[in-house]
């Protein structure tokens, strides 16, 4: 994320959830082939309803590409959060190059399938998600706060970033310890971004 939100995030202990509506991806929820006018009445009708009363807190397993650093953390001038997040909470988003079959039964495995399945060309954001009720439907901003299921183990300052080392420190606050706390660097022979290990290069 941005080093403004990033750090409010901190100071909050809490992640931002989304809504279905404001995601990037035009195709959200619509992985399955609506050739048919009355699939798509009815899966426009479900998005609706179900955006209206959910939304969602998006993972990647990896912090170290440099895509991801590029589109959600400010072009490197961001934070990334790393986290230990209960194994009951997230499920991983299937990556397929064509839209599933319209199923013979409308079922649980047909709304998962919606739920977690995108374009293969999303594949490098290794995503796993968490979705949630949204207490208040009607309010535009709801929160995930950290808790034992969702624990902040590191805090990762983009190779662009200008945020120091007592900025992350005063928004992490003394109830946040135990934190691992560094800064990116592009690597010399990769295209993975790597920790700086020359801390005295991050003041």
């Amino acid at each position: 994320m941005n080093e403004e939100f990033g750090l409010k995030d901190l100071r909050e202990k809490r992640l931002k959830i989304s809504r279905v509506a404001q995601l990037n991806d035009p195709f959200e929820l619509l992985a399955v082939d609506l050739a048919k006018a009355e699939n798509r009445k009815l899966i426009k009708a479900w998005k609706g309803t179900f955006g209206n009363r959910h939304g969602l807190v998006c993972f990647s397993r990896s912090w170290r590409n440099p895509v991801q650093w590029s589109h959600y953390a400010d072009k490197h001038k961001g934070i990334c959060l790393g986290f230990d997040v209960a194994d009951h909470l997230p499920r991983q988003v299937a990556y397929v190059t064509s839209r599933f079959n319209w199923p013979i039964e409308i079922d649980e495995i047909f709304s998962g399938q919606l739920l977690f399945t995108k374009f293969a060309h999303w594949s490098y954001e290794d995503e796993f998600r968490i979705f949630t009720t949204l207490e208040d439907p009607e309010d535009d901003l709801h929160y995930m706060n950290f808790s034992n299921d969702l624990v902040l183990r590191q805090v990762i300052v983009g190779s662009e970033s200008s945020i120091t080392r007592s900025a992350v420190a005063d928004a992490l606050g003394p109830s946040l310890t135990g934190v691992e706390v560094f800064k990116a660097r592009p690597p010399f022979r990769s295209f993975r971004v790597v920790r700086n290990k020359d801390a005295s290069l991050w003041a």
